[in-house]
């Protein structure tokens, strides 16, 4: 493949998009549900693994090709946001991983690598659904504001039985 080494640099941006991604959500999810917003802490880990899963995803392409997956952050992990910062943060991180995975599709596909283009055309329409849901989130809490954000404190934060090496179904 003519474009292998572009190719590469393209998974491991977007590998170290998701990492960040993954770490940024986490510290969320922590924080919303130490302050009781249980119900925001589970979907902000579910996104969470969403990301890591991405991550895993680039990063098998990417030895895939002959190349060396990241394990490097896109970028700063930002802390101390108020809770009514993190949803429309959130929806502007998705927003930006949408049009660079575009991007990345579209020159996947010109370099004749099919195989990545359609990674990241599945990656988008989970992008999407993650902005979809930080979107809404963001415009319940400035609609509604209190009165939304009371109806979810204490509720639960648990996402069921992890699954995992360690912790089996049984």
């Amino acid at each position: 493949m003519e474009n292998k080494d572009k190719i590469i640099e393209m998974l491991k941006k977007a590998m170290a998009m998701e990492i960040q991604s993954a770490h940024q959500y986490m510290h969320q999810h922590f924080e919303l549900d130490d302050q009781d917003f249980g119900e925001l802490a589970k979907n902000v880990k579910l996104i969470a693994i969403d990301e890591m899963r991405h991550a895993e995803a680039l990063g098998e392409r990417i030895k895939e090709l002959g190349g060396e997956p990241t394990s490097q952050l896109a970028g700063p992990i930002v802390k101390g946001q108020e809770l009514k910062e993190i949803f429309p943060f959130d929806a502007k991180e998705e927003e930006e991983a949408i049009k660079a995975y575009t991007e990345f599709a579209k020159l996947c596909r010109e370099y004749g690598d099919t195989i990545s283009a359609n990674l990241f055309e599945e990656m988008i329409e989970h992008e999407q659904e993650h902005y979809n849901y930080f979107s809404n989130v963001d415009q319940h809490i400035q609609s509604l504001g209190d009165a939304y954000l009371g109806r979810l404190a204490g509720t639960s934060a648990d996402t069921g039985k992890p699954k995992g090496f360690v912790v089996k179904d049984k």
